[in-house]
């Protein structure tokens, strides 16, 4: 039985960190796009103070379906 040395330990470790990079990237991806941005900018969520502000900013903008229940709703009739 060999052991395991320390290229074949690197080579294990970068791929689990890109898997769960990967795995942690899917449900911003997700969010960023209901939220009338680009998918791509889920890739901001990995930098500090980014982060930060940017869900700051998710938080506070007016979400696409937000609009759109604004435009849909029936102003009261005045008699």
């Amino acid at each position: 039985m060999r052991v395991i040395g320390v290229p074949e330990m690197m080579i294990i470790l970068i791929g689990l960190v890109v898997v769960f990079s990967i795995v942690m990237m899917l449900p911003w991806f997700f969010i960023y796009k209901k939220a009338g941005f680009h998918p791509a900018m889920g890739c901001l969520m990995f930098f500090p103070l980014i982060n930060v502000i940017m869900t700051f900013v998710l938080a506070f903008i007016e979400w696409p379906i937000e609009r759109e229940l604004r435009n849909l709703r029936v102003p009261p009739v005045q008699t």
